[in-house]
């Protein structure tokens, strides 16, 4: 397989998911004791957190555009942002190197269209849920995207920011979630976006009665199809 680069630390938690994914995908291609191919270039996620809070994405996009090309001049042959927060932030990648950087929410948009829905729910941080980076290329796919009501965005957003992301798991969290997710399937939603990378961790298909989108998982696959195809 061709080197897959990964722009990680935003968490910790969500790039050892992608890691996990891409290598069970290639020992499940080619067997055991084969592996992924990856190269990592990881970010203190405090300093990350601090910026964004800060609104800092000027300082934002010159940090990911470096990691960009640090991962290029390693030997990557394509980029994958581990976080959908940070997707903000990919144009600046772009501008800088000369290898797909594979978008999150695009590779969603196809798994949504694929099974024919037509109005979907977004969960993820507050960036990722009011600004529109995510639901204008779900828009561009003909897909209608709800989001929570402003309180259940803050709750969602205070257990990735306190919780998932240092990987800690609890169950009153995961039922506020539940709740929220019902109430979204209430308004219309045929699908749930678990639009951050880390709410896999707490969030599960069987969790919900209508099809669960999993960015994390949608993501790496894309990744990997990509890195494993034909030239």
């Amino acid at each position: 397989m061709k080197k897959i680069g990964l722009i990680g630390g935003i968490t910790p938690e969500s790039t050892i998911l992608y890691y996990r994914i891409l290598n069970e995908l290639n020992s499940k291609s080619l067997g055991k004791p084969h592996s992924a191919e990856v190269i990592i270039n990881s970010f203190d996620f405090g300093q990350i957190s601090k910026l964004q809070k800060e609104s800092k994405w000027d300082l934002l996009d010159e940090l990911m555009a470096n990691a960009g090309k640090n991962i290029e001049n390693a030997g990557a042959t394509c980029i994958v942002i581990c976080a959908n927060t940070m997707h903000l932030c990919i144009n600046a990648v772009r501008s800088v190197v000369n290898i797909p950087v594979i978008h999150i929410a695009e590779a969603t948009s196809k798994s949504i269209t694929a099974k024919k829905l037509k109005k979907v729910a977004l969960l993820g941080t507050k960036y990722t849920m009011e600004k529109d980076f995510f639901k204008d290329i779900l828009s561009s796919f003909n897909v209608e995207t709800i989001i929570p009501n402003e309180e259940d965005r803050n709750e969602i957003h205070r257990v990735i920011y306190q919780e998932l992301s240092s990987g800690e798991i609890h169950e009153k969290s995961k039922e506020n979630y539940i709740k929220i997710i019902n109430k979204l399937i209430k308004s219309g939603a045929e699908g749930i976006i678990l639009g951050c990378t880390e709410i896999p961790l707490l969030i599960q298909h069987n969790d919900v009665d209508v099809p669960v989108f999993d960015t994390t998982k949608i993501h790496a696959t894309a990744a990997y199809n990509f890195a494993t195809k034909s030239s």
